[in-house]
């Protein structure tokens, strides 16, 4: 079982064979695809034009904000995961920074998800880093001689 990924959401693509790609045999040669196969061929050509029909700055946003909900996660994980979260928020960056205005209406909104998501990074951090020191510190709170 496989997905697709469209701007209205992911969709579960049965696979019921190891052939991969379009027109690959999913039975016995020469014999007749079946008619679960000819559905899910349907349904994946019908999702496929879907999206060629949605502008890339639709999508590249949604990627962006997935970007964005993938650092959240890492940040919100006990303990957080820095530095999955380091490169989540670099990539949505580079994403957010670089395209600039390509990404139409959502620009405003993704570079304030950006502001958002780095100063929660440093906040994050500067609390982790603060537990480990008061962890290291010696219990009667005088320092180590």
């Amino acid at each position: 079982m496989s997905s697709l990924w469209t701007p209205s959401g992911e969709h579960r693509v049965d696979k019921t064979s190891d052939a991969s790609g379009p027109g690959a045999q999913t039975s016995a040669p020469g014999a007749e695809p079946s008619e679960e196969t000819l559905e899910a061929e349907a349904h994946v050509e019908a999702l496929r034009q879907r999206l060629a029909e949605t502008p890339a700055e639709t999508v590249v946003a949604n990627h962006c904000y997935g970007l964005f909900e993938l650092g959240a996660i890492y940040l919100s994980a006990t303990p957080p995961l820095l530095e999955e979260a380091r490169l989540a928020i670099d990539a949505f960056g580079l994403l957010v920074e670089g395209l600039g205005e390509r990404l139409g209406e959502a620009q405003g909104a993704l570079r304030d998800a950006l502001a958002q998501l780095r100063l929660g990074f440093v906040q994050v951090d500067a609390a982790t880093r603060a537990a480990q020191a008061a962890a290291d510190a010696p219990a009667d709170g005088r320092p180590e001689a």
